[in-house]
């Protein structure tokens, strides 16, 4: 074998490994996580037991950040085109539970544990405002090394979702939302809303089915395993402070969006409406929104087979154009 054939196999196998490790540094548990005692260890090992029904290969990853430990559970091909997965408010990365095998089937996800929500991320500084939480998103798509990506939010991973992609867009291939919150209009008043305002007044275990019975059309479904790290879920923060500064985005802001987005409500949702449609429709360019029905709030688990599909083709729609 000549010198330049030696060279040859030695780069390819130097590329092999890189590849393989690629995120290597980022696989050590910290302590915070096999050291947990008391509820943090109850609730992370309710989490493993959720991502029991992952149903396909997965791997977690710790990454440092200026804020804290990022946690992202990432499943799929490694050369399948990336896809950056947003959970929404008093959850964590495990909500993509119905969903994660067949995006991982054709797409890379990668699920991010918000840092003050419930999940295997450590905060060890607070934020100030809404965009340091933008910000600090960034930094965990940085040190993933994703220069291009399709981005999908549900609920309020879906505001951040558009917030992300307004700021950052020459990153973002695509973006999909899943019943986005205050993201094309208010929350409207309604009687689910008014009942999520009485349950908060009752005991725990009567908000959380009375909170499920308005969000989920079809809430005996969802995982037992879920619905019990729902339950022992530690409440770091999941920014009510924040709140307030998640106003809708104005039609200017949709007009300037460049990659297509596509919308999916459920027809029983008490976060959007026709409005929302018309808006994503009529306002950005490569807007497209669908109904979902028999979906509540939690579409992605109410008519997870239906979801799937629509996001995939979506998808695939984008990267054909490419």
């Amino acid at each position: 074998m000549n010198y330049f054939k030696i060279l040859s196999l030695a780069a390819v196998l130097v590329f092999f490994v890189s590849c393989k490790n690629e995120y290597k540094k980022y696989t050590k548990k910290p302590d915070y996580i096999t050291n947990a005692t008391g509820k943090h260890k109850t609730y992370f090992d309710a989490y493993d037991e959720t991502l029991k029904q992952w149903d396909v290969d997965y791997e977690e990853l710790y990454i440092t950040t200026s804020h804290g430990i990022a946690h992202v559970i990432v499943s799929g091909g490694r050369n399948a085109p990336p896809l950056v997965l947003l959970h929404g408010m008093n959850a964590s990365s495990t909500m993509w539970y119905p969903n994660a095998k067949a995006l991982a089937k054709d797409y890379r996800i990668f699920a991010i544990d918000l840092l003050t929500e419930p999940g295997k991320s450590y905060k060890t500084s607070d934020f100030n405002n809404i965009e340091d939480i933008t910000s600090w998103f960034q930094e965990v798509l940085w040190a993933l090394k994703l220069d291009s990506f399709h981005l999908l939010g549900a609920s309020r991973g879906g505001w951040l979702a558009m917030d992300i992609a307004l700021r950052h867009q020459n990153n973002i291939k695509s973006i999909v939302l899943l019943s986005p919150a205050q993201t094309f209009t208010w929350i409207r008043p309604s009687r689910n809303l008014l009942k999520n305002i009485i349950s908060a007044f009752s005991s725990e275990e009567e908000q959380m089915k009375s909170s499920l019975a308005t969000l989920s059309s079809n809430a005996g479904n969802i995982d037992k395993s879920y619905l019990k790290q729902y339950k022992v879920g530690v409440k770091n923060d999941s920014l009510p402070k924040f709140m307030m500064q998640m106003t809708p985005f104005s039609k200017k802001d949709f007009q300037s969006l460049k990659m297509p987005v596509f919308l999916l409500i459920g027809d029983n949702d008490m976060i959007n409406n026709e409005k929302s449609i018309r808006l994503a429709k009529n306002e950005i360019a490569k807007g497209k929104a669908e109904i979902v029905y028999n979906a509540g709030h939690f579409l992605s688990i109410d008519q997870a087979d239906t979801v799937n599909k629509k996001v995939i083709d979506f998808l695939k729609s984008v990267d054909n154009d490419d």
